[in-house]
């Protein structure tokens, strides 16, 4: 039986010893050494767990084709507060900065720091045990922070790699507080490569704004990769106004035909039959559990839906429950298949899936988007209009208000932040239930 969590923290382990990426067959051979793991079974686990995101790699010159990458992702941060003594309790780490750069001065004299150099402190290790990071060592943790948290490193000039001049058409030039490099080898789309006349490694200048910010050593050797690495977890970020390409994509097992269910079907209206590239099944939802070679029904289907769609919960009842977080049971990943999205159908299919939005309130409670909390507020956006952008682009950001106070929405860590206060809420997508007799009765119509 396949243990994905051992899977899980072993690729991120070897991709954060190796610069913070890999192209899958390589991670997959790395990952052989260590445990018996098949392809399928390994890129399975890339797409679906969010430790990990799915970007193409530039096509090679001898043959043209390209293979994927695979780059290790967090949503932890290095709390911002901490540094200043304004935080107690947050959900971000408490480090200091500087010994994540490895280059605290106090770290290497007597005189101890005022922050912390303890990522397993009372604070930090119950968050890294939350998103399964404790076992992974200082350098590994360090560069997964460096190519994740936008606040620790300068952003790279945008302008710099526009224009004809030496500097572009950045008008601080030399004064520039941003990083000079090349955007599109950031991007990975550089066609001149060592003929490019803008830079594709760190110079002296570009050094020295680094150290001032206290970075040093091997992570500024590393920084290219590293930067490389965030534009493909948040191309967005470098785009400088320009839509991101679409080889670099965010993989989270998309709803497709070959794992939709047949809405035909259901309605027994299905004229493909056995040729029909999506599922058939009786009910609009289906849960899955993988035993290691092929996915196999769950027992207590409508049981384990209701449960679902209760945002409050995150395990299905049972001796043997479904954890909906992780999506498994015990050590064996699940999956649940469903019709399409009721957004990307017209009104009159029926038994399309009603997805809705949920943040988490101040009593532990959760309030769907657009209706009113127990202090009369609504959102400015709906559960609808959240899917529809949701189905757009599943890794974007949503910008939504209540009251007088705007928020940001990430598809991508389903947060919802407050950025005055950098404070966050959890986001919550689950479908509205339908019981068998309710499909029973749409499907008779």
């Amino acid at each position: 039986m396949t243990d994905y969590f051992a899977i899980i923290r072993i690729a991120t382990s070897i991709l954060c010893s190796n610069k913070g990426s890999m192209e899958i067959s390589e991670l997959h051979r790395r990952v052989l050494q260590v445990q018996n793991v098949s392809e399928a079974d390994l890129w399975y686990t890339v797409c679906k767990c969010a430790r990990f995101t799915v970007a193409q790699s530039t096509p090679r010159a001898n043959d043209g084709e390209s293979d994927c990458i695979i780059v290790a992702k967090t949503s932890l941060r290095i709390c911002k507060k901490y540094s200043k003594n304004e935080c107690d309790e947050c959900k971000d780490l408490h480090l200091c900065k500087f010994y994540v750069f490895w280059n605290c001065r106090y770290g290497k004299g007597r005189k101890e720091c005022n922050f912390s150099h303890d990522i397993h402190s009372q604070h930090n290790f119950p968050l890294l045990r939350e998103c399964r990071l404790h076992e992974l060592n200082e350098d590994g943790l360090f560069l997964l922070l460096l190519q994740n948290d936008p606040s620790l490193l300068p952003e790279v000039c945008i302008h710099y790699s526009k224009g004809t001049g030496v500097f572009g058409d950045c008008t601080f030039k030399e004064r520039c507080s941003k990083l000079h490099l090349c955007l599109h080898f950031v991007q990975g789309r550089c066609k001149f490569g060592s003929q490019c006349k803008r830079l594709h490694s760190i110079t002296k200048h570009s050094r020295s704004l680094l150290e001032e910010r206290g970075i040093i050593g091997e992570i500024i050797n590393d920084l290219p990769y590293i930067y490389q690495n965030a534009y493909r977890l948040n191309p967005q970020a470098f785009d400088g106004g320009t839509s991101a390409p679409s080889c670099v994509q965010v993989q989270t097992v998309p709803q497709t035909e070959e794992n939709e269910i047949c809405l035909h079907f259901l309605r027994h209206r299905c004229k493909f039959n056995d040729q029909c590239s999506c599922v058939h099944f009786n009910l609009p939802y289906k849960w899955e559990v993988f035993d290691g070679t092929y996915w196999r029904d769950l027992t207590n289907q409508e049981e384990i839906e209701q449960a679902y769609c209760d945002p409050r919960n995150e395990l299905s009842p049972g001796s043997q429950p479904v954890n909906f977080v992780s999506m498994s049971r015990f050590f064996d990943p699940v999956r649940r298949l469903s019709t399409a999205s009721s957004v990307c159908k017209p009104k009159h299919y029926i038994l399309t899936t009603e997805w809705l939005w949920y943040y988490k309130g101040d009593r532990e409670n959760w309030i769907e988007y657009g209706v009113p909390d127990d202090k009369n507020r609504v959102t400015s956006v709906t559960s609808t209009e959240l899917e529809r952008a949701f189905q757009m682009n599943s890794t974007s950001e949503v910008t939504v208000s209540k009251g007088k106070r705007h928020y940001y929405i990430s598809f991508r860590d389903m947060y919802q932040r407050n950025p005055k206060h950098n404070t966050k809420r959890r986001v919550r997508r689950r479908p509205r239930f339908v019981s068998m007799k309710e499909v029973e009765a749409k499907a008779a119509q």
